[in-house]
C-alpha cells in the first residue's frame, strides 16, 4: 500500500460527539483479510475440538482439554478484534494475540518437558505440532500485522 493511500486512510476520519474521531477506514484488506480468515478457521476448529474433547472425555485429560477451550476463546476474540478498526478493539487484539503467543510458548515448553501433564494434545501442545505449527506462527504474524497496520505508526511515516 502506498504512503499516499495510508495517509489518506489515516486522515479520512469523521468528527463525532465529544471531540472523538470515528475511524472510517476499511477494517482489513490484503494480508489482513487472510490473517483474519485463518484466525476464524482456528476459532471454529479449536471450538469444535475442545467441545468434542470436553463432552466425550473431560476426565481423561482435563488440563489439555481445558487449554483447548481457552485457545478456542482466544482465537474467537482475536478474530473479532482483528476484524475491527476501533482503538479499543485494536487493544483487545493486541492482548488476545500476545496472550496466544505466551500460551503457545508456555504450553509448548511444558508439553515437551513434562509430557505427563499432557496425556492428550491440546491445540497448543508441542507448539501446535498437531496443526502444522501454525499456532506457533500465527501470533507472530498477527502481532507483526497489527504493528504494520497501526494507524499511529502509519501517521508518523
Amino acid at each position: 500500500m502506498g504512503s499516499d493511500t495510508a495517509e489518506r486512510d489515516v486522515t479520512e476520519n469523521e468528527q463525532v460527539g465529544d471531540g472523538q474521531v470515528e475511524d472510517t477506514r476499511r477494517p482489513a484488506y490484503g494480508p489482513g483479510r487472510v490473517l483474519i480468515f485463518v484466525y476464524g478457521v482456528f476459532a471454529v476448529s479449536a471450538t469444535a475440538r475442545a467441545s468434542v474433547q470436553l463432552i466425550r472425555n473431560a476426565a481423561e485429560a482435563p488440563l489439555a482439554y481445558s487449554l483447548s477451550a481457552v485457545s478456542a476463546v482466544v482465537y474467537a476474540v482475536a478474530t473479532v478484534a482483528l476484524a475491527h478498526n476501533g482503538r479499543r478493539m485494536r487493544r483487545v487484539a493486541w492482548v488476545a494475540v500476545t496472550f496466544e503467543l505466551v500460551g503457545v510458548i508456555t504450553v509448548g515448553i511444558l508439553s515437551s518437558t513434562h509430557p505427563e501433564l499432557f496425556q492428550h494434545d491440546s491445540v497448543w501442545s508441542r507448539f501446535g505440532a498437531g496443526y502444522g505449527y501454525v499456532p506457533a506462527v500465527l501470533p507472530v504474524l498477527g502481532l507483526f500485522w497489527m504493528w504494520r497496520s497501526s494507524p499511529a505508526r502509519i501517521a508518523q511515516t
